[in-house]
């Protein structure tokens, strides 16, 4: 059985060839997160979030239902 895939990505940087965006609604300050979808690699369909502030920061990593999931109970 293959090791688990970790819940977080210690630099967001090691997200090659991602293109990540930020709300339409963000006001520019960068006090929003951004995110992504790697299209390959081994993470390849979860989506990727990392804070605006520290764009090499770590990033963490969901399956698209648990994020799903999350905005819907924001609304």
């Amino acid at each position: 059985m293959p090791a688990p895939l970790p819940r977080s990505l210690p630099s967001s940087t090691r997200l090659h060839g991602v293109r990540w965006q930020r709300s339409s609604r963000s006001t520019g300050m960068n006090n929003c997160v951004e995110t992504a979808r790697p299209a390959s690699g081994p993470w390849a369909g979860l989506l990727a979030v990392r804070d605006s502030k520290n764009t090499s920061g770590s990033a963490l990593l969901f399956a698209p239902a648990a994020w799903e999931g999350f905005i819907a109970a924001l609304r």
